[in-house]
């Protein structure tokens, strides 16, 4: 794709701008508290722009606009209306716990709850997944889309995406990420519809489209499918979503962030507002692209850069290539910060420094987030191995490993307050043998029902160990005093509104 001086131009501005706003906005950071959850001073519209700009990124508009093109089509928009309603739950039920607790982490959560141990070995678990699946695959969708639009090689996009994203946020920490975010969330937002606008003028308008891709627009798929059947719709498809919306360090630190709990509430609710158009301008311009240029596309992952290189006129490019790359940017901050903070709070502070002061711990966090974006550079160029099936794919099933067992131990642990450390350790080290099994032994299976029957697995194996080893008394979770922990009037009203639209659109896409 040959690039204009407008192009360029709009590129590199966006870039000055956005690291010149985020370094600004945390200049004064001094404690810990600062660099990890922006001093808890967030607002409402900071943090539904920021879940939103740090979930989107490449790997949906290179692996999900992927699914869209190829064999699923709108089937995968599940995954994002699924988790409009599972943003509901986290606000009304998830974060009032949370905020109450005052914590920085989510394993620190367990270990209010449970134990260190408990508390340490979901800190692990948490690391190996940023590393090996959510860096490796943000840095490589990333680069991938940058080669297939402008010819740069995928090893230079790689460590280009890397040093790029890490360099504000070891400087910046929470905050920078946060301000990055909602500018590059914007952009994102603003230039996803701007494809999608072009690319149903160039099928002929929204009638066509439909009645020209009927066959890739139905949500609800016969039981045997192996992606997305029905039955993972009814049990499966929430495990994930839970995972990543509830208990994922990388989207709630920003909700931990909030300056009170009515902030925190109106912002997930904001986020899962915007969640309900997301397939619209992601999963639609990947059908298009197949309505397109089906043909010339050899891996799915290539479709929605494609349809960019062949749908948008000189001096448009640029404005996308800095949308696409914002998004790269904002996924990848959030994980290096989410990332460091596990390992500095809940490993470093705990385990190997007890005794270190802020400045020590500022450090460390610092120093992680740059190792961090050399190991994930290492790593990113493996993913291409089409085993994996697609990006989109590769995150969703490795996630599995540990995800079903961690939800199991946050839910019965709320809900049954006698269940015992060991519980929470049985339900999250039986996780990976029992899902792996159940990889190799059913392959032809979809892996959101693989999930589904691990987290039941889990769930059993911690009504056993509670029933015959239960706490003498229930546990009790000391609660702060220092956050306004009202809920906001508006928030049952919204949160029926989300879902009722939710449903909405079920029954339109049935």
């Amino acid at each position: 794709m040959q690039l204009s001086a407008l192009d360029i131009a709009v590129f590199i501005g966006f870039l000055i701008v956005v690291i010149a706003v985020s370094l600004y906005a945390a200049r004064k950071e001094e404690s810990t508290e600062d660099y990890f959850l922006g001093g808890r001073g967030f607002t409402w519209w900071l943090i539904g722009f920021s879940l939103i700009a740090s979930n989107i990124s490449t790997e949906h508009f290179v692996g999900m606009a992927g699914s869209g093109f190829g064999s699923l089509g709108l089937a995968v928009a599940s995954y994002e209306w699924f988790a409009a309603a599972t943003l509901v739950v986290v606000a009304v039920f998830l974060l009032p716990v949370f905020l109450r607790l005052g914590i920085y982490t989510m394993p620190e959560f367990l270990g209010y709850r449970y134990g260190e141990m408990a508390r340490t070995l979901m800190a692990v678990y948490m690391l190996i997944m940023y590393v090996a699946v959510a860096l490796a695959s943000v840095l490589y969708s990333g680069a991938l889309g940058v080669q297939t639009m402008f010819g740069m090689p995928l090893g230079y996009g790689i460590w280009f995406i890397g040093l790029a994203a890490g360099a504000y946020t070891v400087y910046g920490g929470l905050k920078a990420v946060v301000w990055s975010d909602l500018l590059q969330g914007a952009a994102l937002l603003a230039g996803g519809a701007l494809v999608l606008y072009l690319g149903l003028e160039k099928v002929g308008g929204w009638s066509t489209f439909m009645a020209q891709n009927a066959d890739k627009m139905h949500l609800i798929r016969p039981a045997s499918d192996p992606d997305i059947p029905w039955t993972a719709l009814i049990f499966g498809m929430w495990i994930p979503n839970f995972f990543y919306w509830g208990f994922n360090q990388f989207i709630t630190q920003r909700a931990l962030g909030a300056k009170s709990l009515a902030e925190g509430q109106y912002g997930i609710l904001l986020a899962a507002f915007i969640k309900l158009g997301i397939p619209f301008i992601i999963v639609f311009p990947g059908i298009i692209a197949y309505q397109l240029h089906g043909a010339e596309v050899a891996n799915p992952d290539q479709a929605y850069p494609t349809l960019i290189r062949n749908l948008l006129p000189v001096g448009l490019r640029g404005f996308m290539f800095a949308a696409l790359f914002g998004a790269v940017m904002s996924s990848l901050d959030s994980m290096l910060n989410s990332a460091s903070t596990i390992f500095t709070i809940d490993i470093y502070k705990r385990h190997l420094r007890p005794n270190a002061d802020e400045k020590a711990q500022l450090r460390m966090g610092q120093i992680v987030t740059a190792a961090l974006v050399v190991i994930g550079c290492l790593i990113a160029p493996f993913l291409a191995d089409p085993r994996f099936k697609g990006i989109f794919n590769y995150i969703q099933m490795f996630q599995g490993f540990i995800s079903p067992g961690i939800i199991a131990a946050f839910i019965f642990g709320m809900i049954f307050r006698r269940a015992p450390q060991a519980a929470a350790m049985a339900s999250m080290l039986i996780n990976i043998p029992i899902y792996g099994l159940l990889l190799w032994a059913s392959p032809q299976m979809a892996f959101l029902n693989h999930m589904g029957i691990t987290f039941l697995t889990c769930l059993g194996a911690m009504a056993v160990v509670t029933a015959l080893r239960p706490l003498a008394h229930p546990v009790q979770f000391v609660q702060r005093t220092d956050l306004d922990l009202t809920s906001g009037p508006w928030v049952k009203p919204l949160s029926l509104i989300v879902l009722a639209a939710t449903v909405g659109l079920y029954i339109y896409f049935w």
